[in-house]
């Protein structure tokens, strides 16, 4: 009985753990979009435009896997 409680906390502190990691790989991907696309944008001036459009969709896409990891972490 104590040892299956036991358990049990243990898949939830590693299902924290896994959402964690999620997300902190999903907010240093997002980061570094954002900073190779500010570089991108000083050296190219005029694909400003195409730029941000692609970051925006990657980041959407980096979210998105976000959360969909953290879903499993919390189901599993």
């Amino acid at each position: 009985m104590i040892l299956a409680t036991l358990a049990e906390g243990t898949v939830a502190s590693y299902a924290g753990i896994g959402a964690g990691l999620a997300a902190i790989g999903a907010g240093l991907g997002i980061g570094r979009i954002g900073g190779q696309a500010n570089e991108a944008i000083a050296r190219q001036p005029e694909a400003t435009t195409d730029i941000r459009g692609n970051s925006i969709i990657l980041s959407a896409l980096i979210e998105g896997v976000c959360l969909f990891a953290v879903v499993v972490a919390m189901i599993a």
